[in-house]
């Protein structure tokens, strides 16, 4: 068979017996041309076959309608429910939404906003690593670009984030009420924000609540479920007078390993141990013991991101000023039966 002919915007503009002009207005501006030449061009292009080249017409227009997203790992729920948001925001306003996954790796973020900056695309949304030079890339970049899930004091982007220090207050509080004295967190690294803002928030609640209270601090290099199941056997292999009956763990997917694991190692939970996670994600409440969570509005914090986006876009494009805006979301405790026993020192 031979390669089938390209069919152009001249041979539509042909059989409608109309010019390219008209074609250009029928696909972007319909409401100026009369409704009986509308019809014969459409049915032109129904004919023909005719698609139109968007990156083309983009390219000339010097820009997009694409707005690029970065995560940090899309195999967390927590980054999945944000880009959700994102993206029904985005499409409602007639944008498309590039994803890439950072991966945990700088150089695969700098990458991706590299690539979309390439793209043109009209701004770019990052979750970005521990130790990204996210702000200083935002400002060398002629494009807007908001961080999501980000804690700063910066006023150099917009910045949408949840507050992670109350939310570790809420976890430890909420364990302390239940009676725990002895109590662990399982928990990434302290360089990652996130981690060292709920980890701060912990201690701060035993301070206030039971001064007398211990916390372990079982750090990892991950935050996923396999972190878990291992926390879980450090956690059962320790004597019962120095084993922790409250844990923290930082998300819900290392709460989930951790639940694994001690139902494996024969500990009940919640009656050896309680387990408190972070994020309440959907598995959450449909695991084998439900996981009481610290709740983070996910798909709101992608949603506003985009709001922000939509308004520095709207700015550049009218020429006036735009103000950077910093948001922080207020995290809540989700309680089930992962954490209803009531321990007794």
């Amino acid at each position: 068979m031979g390669k089938r002919p390209t069919v152009s915007m001249k041979d539509v503009a042909a059989l409608a017996g109309v010019s390219v002009m008209t074609i250009s207005n029928v696909l972007n501006r319909p409401e100026v041309v009369a409704p009986e030449t509308r019809r014969r061009v459409l049915e032109a292009i129904d004919q023909l076959g005719w698609v139109r080249n968007e990156s083309a017409r983009q390219l000339r227009a010097g820009r997009s309608a694409s707005i690029g997203l970065v995560v940090r790992d899309i195999t967390n729920p927590f980054f999945s429910d944000l880009a959700r948001g994102v993206e029904e925001v985005a499409v409602a306003a007639g944008y498309s939404v590039l994803l890439s996954n950072s991966a945990h790796d700088v150089g695969r973020e700098r990458a991706a906003v590299e690539l979309y900056q390439q793209l043109r695309v009209r701004g770019v949304i990052i979750a970005p690593v521990s130790g990204s030079p996210d702000l200083e890339l935002a400002r060398q970049l002629d494009m807007p670009v908001v961080l999501a899930n980000r804690s700063t004091a910066s006023r150099d982007a917009c910045i949408v984030s949840v507050d992670n220090f109350a939310g570790g207050q809420l976890a430890v509080a909420h364990l302390l009420e239940r009676g725990h004295r002895r109590l662990a967190a399982v928990a990434g690294t302290e360089d990652i924000p996130q981690v060292r803002d709920r980890l701060d928030g912990a201690r701060r609640a035993i301070v206030l609540g039971s001064p007398d209270a211990t916390l372990l601090t079982i750090a990892t290099e991950r935050l996923d479920i396999a972190t878990g199941r291992a926390a879980a056997a450090t956690i059962a292999a320790m004597p019962d007078e120095e084993r922790p009956t409250g844990v923290f763990a930082l998300n819900d997917l290392v709460a989930i390993g951790l639940l694994q694991g001690l139902v494996a190692a024969k500990v009940a939970v919640p009656e050896d141990i309680c387990i408190v996670g972070y994020d309440d994600i959907e598995f959450a409440a449909a695991a084998t013991v439900p996981l009481s969570s610290i709740s983070q509005p996910r798909a709101d914090l992608g949603r506003r991101t985009v709001q922000l986006m939509l308004d520095e876009i709207e700015a550049a494009d009218s020429g006036t000023e735009h103000q950077h805006t910093q948001e922080l979301f207020t995290p809540a405790l989700v309680v089930r039966s992962s954490s209803m026993t009531q321990h007794l020192p």
